[in-house]
């Protein structure tokens, strides 16, 4: 069993700063990629890929949040983290992370999500 578990949501101040974390736990042989998505409130709100990180070390961010998030891993401990700075109203939402992973060696990756972790930041 793999299990994906999202922290470190909560409220703040415009102009604050927050870290998410992110970690993977159960039977894992690799990891080729890590991501952030966002859902915010409101109906017809698509996620939205907010960052992501591969193996190689390749990173990609929206461009909303570029200069103000940071994602970083620790490899030994399967776990990604999400630094956001100087947040703004429009960063509230629900953070996802997930997870692809391989569970034997040359197995096919899956992908597994966590539950969500609630971000608000107050104007």
């Amino acid at each position: 069993q793999v299990q994906v578990v999202e922290s470190g949501g909560g409220l703040v101040h415009s102009g604050g700063s927050l870290t998410l974390s992110c970690a993977a736990s159960g039977k894992i042989f690799s990891i080729s990629a890590m991501a952030w998505y966002r859902q915010a409130p409101g109906q017809g709100k698509q996620r939205e890929l907010v960052a992501l990180i591969s193996s190689g070390g390749g990173l990609n961010y929206a461009d909303s949040v570029k200069g103000r998030f940071t994602i970083s891993t620790d490899n030994a401990k399967n776990t990604m983290y999400m630094q956001m700075t100087r947040l703004k109203p429009e960063d509230t939402a629900v953070y996802y992370c997930y997870v692809d992973l391989s569970i034997i060696r040359d197995g096919p990756p899956r992908r597994y999500w966590g539950q969500g972790t609630q971000v608000t930041v107050s104007s």
